[in-house]
C-alpha cells in the first residue's frame, strides 16, 4: 500500500538558515509583486520596494515603458530614491550623478576630467519586470521564464473574472503582521479544510464550502467555489459581469494572490517575509479609479474583522506548535477526488517549498 504523505519537518518553518536559503534563492528567483502601475502613471513616476533583501525601484520612462532597477548608484553605491515620487531624471543625492529614466548615465560633476571615462558603458542594473493586469512584478533572475509560463492561463482567466481591471485602482491597503513563518500563512490560505470550523462568516455568508476546490495550474493554485445562497450573502453581488455568482482565487507561488469575491470584487494578498518567525500580509482592495465604494469598504471591514482576524490566531498557534518538542509531522489528508476537505494543494506547496530549500 502507498504510504501517506507527511507534512514538512518543523525546521522548514523555524530554522533561520532555511529562511536565509529562501531569501538568497527562491525569493530572488521568483516573480514578486513590486507596486501597482497606477503609482507610475506619468513618465518619471517611480516607486521603491524591497525584494529578497534588495532595495529596488520601478519607474515609467518617456517611452511609457515601465522598468525596474536596483536602487543603487553605479558610482559609489549610494541609494538613489526613497518612497514614491516623480522626477525628470534620476539624480544620486551623494555626488549628483544623473541617470536617464531608462537607466543610462547622463552626466556627473567633472567626469569629463577622467581620462578614458566612457559614459556609455555605465547604466543602472536592471531587473526583469512584467506588468500583470495593472500590477508590477519583478524577478531578480535575468533568465526567469515569463509569468505566462509560471502561471499558465491565469492572466486570461482573471480578465474574464475582472473585465474592468484597467479601471481599478487601490482603494485601501491593510497591513497585517503575523507572528509566523511566511509558509505557515501561505499554507493556511491554500486550503479550506479549516474554513467551516473557523470562518463562519466567510463560509455562511460569502461562499458555499461544499463546492470549494483548489487545483494546481503551473506554479499557480487556482481556488474555485460558488457563492452562498443569495438570501444568505452578506452583501449585494449584482455587478453586471459574468462570474458574479462565483468566487475564485489565483495564488501565484510564492507570495501573491489575486482573489475575486462574488460580485467581481478584486482583492489581493501579498506576503512579505520578515524573518523565520514573522511575515506581513498586505491585503489590497480595489475600486473603479480608486474612488470610495461603500460596498467594497464594508466588505473589507467585514473581512478584516472575521476571516483575517481568525486566520491570525490560527497561523500564530501553528507557529508556536512547530516550536514544540512534541510535534511530529503528521499525514496530509489527500483526497484523490479533491474538494474542500482535501489538503492536496498543501502537498503541492510543500513539494515546492522542499525543492526551494533542498533542491530535490
Amino acid at each position: 500500500m502507498a504510504q501517506p504523505t507527511l507534512s514538512l519537518d518543523a525546521r522548514y518553518y523555524t530554522d533561520p538558515q532555511v529562511f536565509e536559503i529562501e531569501t538568497k534563492g527562491l525569493l530572488a528567483r521568483s516573480w514578486q509583486f513590486g507596486c501597482h502601475s497606477s503609482e507610475l502613471e506619468k513618465p518619471g513616476d517611480y516607486a521603491t520596494f524591497e525584494i529578497a533583501g534588495e532595495s529596488l525601484f520601478a519607474i515609467r520612462g518617456r517611452d511609457e515603458k515601465i522598468r525596474a532597477f536596483y536602487n543603487v548608484c553605479q558610482h559609489r553605491a549610494h541609494q538613489l530614491v526613497n518612497g514614491k515620487g516623480s522626477t525628470r531624471v534620476v539624480v544620486c543625492p551623494y555626488h549628483a550623478w544623473t541617470y536617464e529614466l531608462s537607466g543610462e548615465l547622463r552626466a556627473g560633476p567633472n567626469i569629463k576630467a577622467v581620462e578614458g571615462f566612457d559614459k556609455s558603458s555605465i547604466c543602472l542594473t536592471d531587473v526583469k519586470v512584467e506588468e500583470f493586469l495593472g500590477f508590477v512584478f519583478v524577478n531578480l533572475d535575468p533568465d526567469a521564464a515569463p509569468m505566462e509560463e509560471w502561471f499558465p492561463g491565469a492572466r486570461h482567466q482573471l480578465e474574464e473574472w475582472v473585465p474592468h481591471w484597467d479601471q481599478l485602482r487601490p482603494l485601501e491597503w491593510v497591513e497585517i503582521p503575523e507572528k509566523c513563518n511566511w509558509k505557515v500563512s501561505v499554507e493556511n490560505y491554500s486550503e479550506c479544510y479549516h474554513c467551516s470550523l473557523n470562518h463562519p462568516t466567510f463560509s455562511n455568508g460569502v461562499i458555499k464550502p461544499e463546492t470549494y476546490d483548489i487545483q494546481p495550474q503551473g506554479m499557480c493554485l487556482r481556488h474555485t467555489t460558488q457563492c452562498q445562497s443569495l438570501d444568505r450573502m452578506t452583501y449585494d453581488i449584482q455587478s453586471g459581469f459574468a462570474h458574479h455568482l462565483e468566487y475564485s482565487s489565483w495564488f501565484l507561488w510564492p507570495m501573491f494572490s489575486f482573489q475575486v469575491y462574488p460580485g467581481n470584487v478584486l482583492n489581493t494578498y501579498h506576503w512579505r517575509a520578515i524573518d523565520a518567525n514573522h511575515v506581513v500580509v498586505w491585503r489590497g482592495w480595489y475600486s473603479v479609479e480608486g474612488l470610495d465604494d461603500p460596498k467594497i469598504r464594508a466588505l473589507a471591514i467585514q473581512d478584516r474583522a472575521t476571516t483575517v482576524e481568525e486566520d491570525i490566531h490560527l497561523v500564530e498557534s501553528v507557529q508556536r506548535g512547530l516550536g514544540s518538542r512534541g510535534y511530529r509531522p503528521g499525514p496530509l489528508v489527500i483526497d484523490p477526488c479533491g474538494g474542500v476537505n482535501s489538503e492536496h494543494p498543501v502537498m503541492h506547496l510543500q513539494r515546492w517549498m522542499r525543492e526551494a530549500v533542498d533542491g530535490i
